[in-house]
């Protein structure tokens, strides 16, 4: 039996997207967004009010960031990990392998709104499963993918597919901690 491994692993994802985490983000409020769980999280802020050394973005609202990430890393909000999914996971993998537009942290334009966010992750969502599958996963992924250069593109997929599944996680978890949050929070 012959597999097709890109089927599989664009059913992997998809299943998961499909069927748990997008689910999990319809109603997502404006507050909720930008909920701050503890005092020092990052966030994507109005510009101008950042509290990290780096405030990338170019738009009116930028994200919290800073280099090297300090240790313990922050805790961080829907906000960010969305953003984070839209450029460092999906958007600039677009960009660099499949001939979607130039994107990186400096230059994304953050929104300050769930609806926009969930928007932009969509488009970036669907644009990188659109490549994957027509994509030759036994290539190498080249200098765009430092640490991965060499790697097939699957390797690629697969650490995208976990990193889908990881951010997914913590955003499932903080929309239950504001559902669960004291009334004096």
């Amino acid at each position: 039996m012959e597999l097709n491994w890109t089927e599989l692993l664009v059913d992997q994802v998809d299943w998961h997207w499909t069927n748990q985490l997008r689910p999990r983000l319809d109603g997502l409020t404006d507050d909720e967004y930008r909920w701050e769980p503890v005092a020092g999280a990052w966030n994507v802020r109005p510009r101008g009010t950042s509290t990290t050394k780096i405030a990338a973005g170019s738009g009116d609202w930028v994200i919290d960031f800073e280099f090297p990430q300090p240790e313990p890393a922050p805790v961080t909000t829907i906000a960010w990990r969305i953003g984070h999914l839209v450029v460092g996971v999906f958007g600039m993998r677009v960009a660099s392998h499949f001939g979607g537009p130039a994107m990186d942290y400096q230059s994304h334009d953050y929104p300050g709104d769930a609806t926009t966010a969930l928007k932009q992750l969509d488009d970036n969502y669907q644009a990188w499963l659109d490549g994957v599958r027509k994509a030759d996963l036994s290539e190498p992924c080249g200098p765009a993918e430092g640490p991965f250069a060499d790697s097939s593109m699957a390797r690629l997929v697969l650490h995208i597919n976990r990193e889908l599944l990881h951010h997914g996680a913590e955003i499932a978890l903080l929309r239950d901690l504001y559902q669960w949050r004291s009334p004096a929070a």
